[in-house]
């Protein structure tokens, strides 16, 4: 295709379906509904995947899912140590980060001296949020600063973009290392901000000086006058095409373990797991000295044991972990996108490589674009009229697209960590783990909370402490929600108003006191001890009892 026929993918969310509640936004609670405060377990467990989803440009390209039905026919593998619920960016890096781990002498090894390692898709590889969406690795650098660091504390706040630049630098590095930059379509051409209004402008404006005063690096930050397009923000982001990413990273992986010996990878896709029970731990197949499986996931061609679970199906989470449904702290609920292929008036050249964001959507320059389906014109007639009066001349009013479809997006922040139900008894789900929750921003956090989860189920079978990287949020902990289960009673509050922050330093503190002082050999087990009806009550009643105490997320 010639350089003057590029097109543009446009991305929109489309917020009438659900929201997904897993914390605090990074732009700020007030702009929820008041039903995130006041009603919960409203939706349903979320259903398998579709069977028959639409199609999508960057799954149905020629040759774009070489793994597609990998591991779909044969024999299931039937016992493993850990077991990867999920084959998108969260799943394939863990993976990833596993092997890693194995080779570095820092996961314990299973039965035979290796570790056994199985990943589990409900359809083709790959095919659900990560596969289905555009590719836009763009790490936030300042955007909603004031709000997460009123909420989270300074240094928390800063931890909320390093995990975003870690992620994105260390997978742009993997890509270029190992030489298949070019075939995940890896470009490098930045990434815009447009405000639209005044009012926009001025929460950038002071979102930026907040950061630089915090001590945020900004060294990538220029803004563009509305001379160059409209008035905007200019940073450091990549575009690259995800299926491609997570094919050549599992690829490598695999690929890797095969030649040490140490680790056993496989991948079975159209293999959904329709359930999990827990494994009695004297049973006849626990007489390793190994760590005894303690979970059986059954799927329609079997079922398969395993000692740790790692959930990395994102929207699909609360489908066998119900208590993740609603609209509660803890819950995840899909939000339906859209998005769309148009084809350009203007080269290549003169549109540049930058992806960009504004109104709610964001829009990235690609040089090929193939077929797909419509899924909703009320939405299409929006994103056709975007880009035209954002880019005047450049994009022709009225112009069909060339492919729409829908994709699957959250809202809020990740969960990381330990699965916990504070409905429920204390280890009722030891062993099993989560990383999901990417609030339709998961490219530039998904690999970090992959790796963070595996340190976590490292340590759990090692039986060592478990220490967070210098780059990860704390607030993203599973644990943490202990305490938002009580500020999002407290924001209901008049006192809220008043001192907003106290209350959350207060139950940050009581959170820490308890973590530092506890005399648990691991943590993660501490975690688990934690989380009890009573424990919630009691976070209730001191959160009010020692409103005063010093404390914040900053520890």
């Amino acid at each position: 295709m010639s350089r003057s026929r590029s097109c543009v993918l446009f991305y929109l969310l489309s917020l009438s379906s659900a929201l997904s509640v897993p914390y605090f936004s990074p732009f700020g609670a007030d702009s929820l509904p008041q039903t995130l405060f006041t009603t919960q377990r409203q939706h349903k467990p979320a259903d398998l995947p579709h069977s028959d989803p639409t199609d999508s440009f960057w799954t149905h390209s020629p040759g774009a899912n070489p793994l597609a039905a990998e591991g779909s026919t044969g024999a299931l593998t039937d016992n493993a140590d850990v077991c990867i619920i999920g084959s998108g960016i969260t799943g394939v890096s863990a993976a990833y980060h596993l092997a890693n781990a194995v080779e570095g002498g820092a996961f314990p090894l299973g039965r035979d001296n290796e570790v056994r390692a199985v990943i589990l898709e409900a359809r083709e590889f790959c095919s659900g949020a990560t596969g289905r969406n555009g590719g836009n690795l763009t790490p936030v650098s300042f955007a909603g600063f004031r709000k997460v660091e009123t909420l989270f504390g300074r240094v928390s706040a800063l931890r909320h973009y390093a995990i975003e630049h870690y992620s994105a630098s260390e997978m742009v590095r993997i890509a270029r290392e190992a030489a298949w930059a070019g075939a995940v379509d890896l470009v490098e051409g930045g990434h815009i901000d447009v405000m639209l209004t005044q009012e926009q402008l001025a929460e950038f404006t002071a979102d930026f000086a907040a950061a630089v005063h915090a001590g945020k690096n900004v060294n990538d930050v220029s803004w563009l006058s509305r001379e160059a397009m409209n008035v905007g923000v200019r940073t450091q982001g990549y575009n690259l095409w995800p299926l491609k990413f997570v094919t050549q990273l599992f690829n490598q992986t695999r690929n890797s373990v095969a030649s040490s010996g140490k680790v056993d990878l496989r991948l079975h896709t159209r293999t959904p797991v329709t359930s999990i029970s827990p494994l009695d731990s004297n049973s006849s197949n626990n007489t390793s000295s190994s760590p005894a499986h303690r979970w059986s996931l059954a799927t329609p061609r079997g079922s398969g044991r395993c000692t740790s679970v790692l959930h990395a199906t994102n929207g699909y989470v609360s489908h066998l972990l119900p208590h993740m449904s609603g609209l509660g702290p803890d819950a995840i609920i899909p939000v339906r996108g859209q998005v769309l292929a148009m084809r350009a008036a203007a080269p290549l050249e003169a549109i540049g490589t930058a992806s960009g964001a504004g109104n709610e959507g964001y829009w990235f320059p690609r040089p090929v674009s193939v077929g797909g389906d419509v899924a909703d014109e009320g939405i299409g007639t929006i994103l056709r009229g975007f880009l035209p009066q954002t880019f005047p001349g450049r994009y022709e009013p009225g112009r069909e697209p060339e492919a729409e479809w829908w994709a699957t997006t959250h809202l809020e922040i990740p969960f990381v960590g330990p699965v916990l139900d504070r409905s429920v008894v204390l280890d009722s789900h030891k062993g099993q783990f989560i990383a999901a929750g990417y609030a339709g921003h998961g490219m530039p956090r998904a690999y970090g909370c992959a790796e963070v989860a595996v340190q976590m189920i490292a340590a759990e079978l090692g039986g060592w402490e478990w220490e967070a990287p210098e780059w990860f949020p704390r607030p993203f902990l599973t644990w943490s929600v202990l305490c938002t289960l009580v500020s999002f009673r407290l924001r209901r509050s008049s006192a809220w108003d008043a001192q907003p922050s106290t209350h959350l330093n207060t139950l940050a503190a009581w959170s820490q006191a308890r973590w530092t002082s506890a005399p648990h050999n691991n943590k993660i087990d501490l975690a688990f001890d934690l989380w009890t009806p009573v424990a919630t009550l009691l976070a209730t009643f001191e959160c009010f009892q020692f409103q005063n105490r010093p404390g914040s997320w900053d520890g």
